[in-house]
């Protein structure tokens, strides 16, 4: 009987076995980024409301005058914004806070961040007629199920800006700040 002999078995090429192998990354790869969202959440604003309040301070004739307390005038402006949510992921969504960024038409910038919920009702009592435009808010730290909406209102106040800074403005912008994933901006209308 003949001695085994490993040098008489014809050596096979390792290529096609390579090949199949990048063939099977390459295509598990492809369905990782074909089925993984490409984005984490979508931010659209349906509603914009604007209540412009003008605050004046002087002394009553006959009253009595505190020292230190000059008559003047405020101007805030307060923004109501109604805003979707909508979540991308397969993952839920936790609002973190909500701010924005409002830039006049004389190039300064102010920035705000969202009235709170415990806040609201002071300022509901201060000026009636803004309750009147209020809806729903859009509370921080609510959770946002995968692939499910979240909407409601979300609330700025710009203190010393006008009607009229914001109807020239250069730009303003909302920001949603999350926990666990990147902020979402969306440009207000």
């Amino acid at each position: 009987m003949p001695e085994f002999n490993p040098a008489l078995i014809p050596s096979r090429s390792r290529l096609p076995s390579v090949l199949a192998a990048a063939g099977i990354l390459i295509a598990v790869a492809a369905a990782v980024l074909y089925f993984s969202p490409h984005k984490t959440a979508e931010l659209t604003i349906t509603r914009v409301q604007i209540f412009a309040a003008h605050t004046q301070t002087r002394a009553m004739q006959g009253s009595t005058h505190i020292i230190g307390s000059n008559p003047h005038a405020d101007d805030d402006l307060y923004v109501l914004l109604t805003v979707k949510l909508t979540d991308k992921l397969r993952l839920p969504l936790f609002i973190k806070d909500e701010t924005a960024i409002l830039t006049a038409p004389d190039h300064s910038v102010a920035d705000s961040s969202a009235i709170e919920l415990p806040d609201l009702p002071n300022l509901y009592t201060t000026f009636p007629a803004l309750q009147k435009l209020a809806s729903e808010p859009l509370a921080r730290d609510i959770k946002v199920a995968p692939g499910q909406s979240a909407e409601g209102m979300v609330l700025l106040h710009f203190p010393g800006a006008t009607q009229e800074n914001w109807t020239n403005r250069e730009s303003a912008t909302l920001t949603l700040d999350l926990y666990h994933q990147s902020s979402q901006t969306v440009t207000i209308p």
